[in-house]
């Protein structure tokens, strides 16, 4: 059953990215996502089993500010 993450959404991730940040941005989601690092900017894009996997929490656009 996949997650219910939408664009939009941020992501707190269980891992830090290189610049040390631990939040995304969600900008696509589908079989892949499309991800904006909030520390640095960088984007990416997984696969959305590789990314399910790496999610700690959801933060919808209305609690992440």
């Amino acid at each position: 059953m996949p997650m219910d993450v939408r664009v939009g959404d941020t992501l707190l991730m269980k891992k830090k990215h290189p610049c040390g940040a631990q939040r995304w941005l969600v900008l696509r989601a589908g079989m892949d996502f499309r991800l904006r690092c909030e520390g640095c900017g960088h984007e990416v894009m997984l696969p959305r089993a590789k990314a399910e996997k790496s999610i700690r929490k959801i933060l919808r656009e209305e609690e992440a500010k």
